[in-house]
């Protein structure tokens, strides 16, 4: 098992990941999962940046790596976590999500995530792994499929 100094870093870093999704999802103003240039503008303004057009172009061009003219979750996520050291998270949890999936549906609810927690030594309480898992759970189905996971785990890579 990890280090207990080990194992808060890498909680901070999921904690960090997880407010990038929830930050996504605030600038994807109309829920296509997908951040526009007028989108990302907007946000900025309402957080009280005032940030040039070409100021927001350039946040486009840096994180649009498909030049499709917007940004993708997994493009967000890349852009804002180039800098984190995750790697051992990531492993954890994505060794701890195949072990849950025992029966092949490849998903992950807030009751399994307190499990997995538990299992860590970690004291999280049922209320906020179902909080974190709502979080992530981008179809509203209650449960983190395991391509929504993979973003998380992706971007800790």
């Amino acid at each position: 098992m990890a280090q207990v100094g080990s194992l808060s870093a890498e909680i901070e870093t999921l904690n960090h990941v997880l407010s990038l999704v929830e930050a996504f999802r605030a600038f994807d103003a109309d829920n296509d999962g997908r951040i526009t240039k007028a989108e990302l503008g907007g946000i900025l303004g309402s957080l009280g940046y005032n940030a040039s057009e070409q100021e927001v172009s350039a946040m486009m061009q840096e994180g649009d790596k498909n030049r499709d003219g917007f940004l993708s979750i997994h493009e967000f996520l890349e852009m804002n976590t180039r800098d984190l050291e995750g790697g051992n998270l990531a492993s954890t949890l994505s060794t701890a999500f195949e072990a849950l999936d025992e029966d092949g549906n490849e998903i992950l609810t807030g009751e399994d995530l307190h499990g997995i927690m538990q299992n860590l030594g970690l004291d999280l309480s049922l209320e906020n792994c179902v909080h974190l898992v709502a979080s992530l759970d981008a179809d509203g189905d209650g449960a983190v499929s395991l391509d929504e996971f993979r973003l998380i785990v992706d971007s800790l890579i």
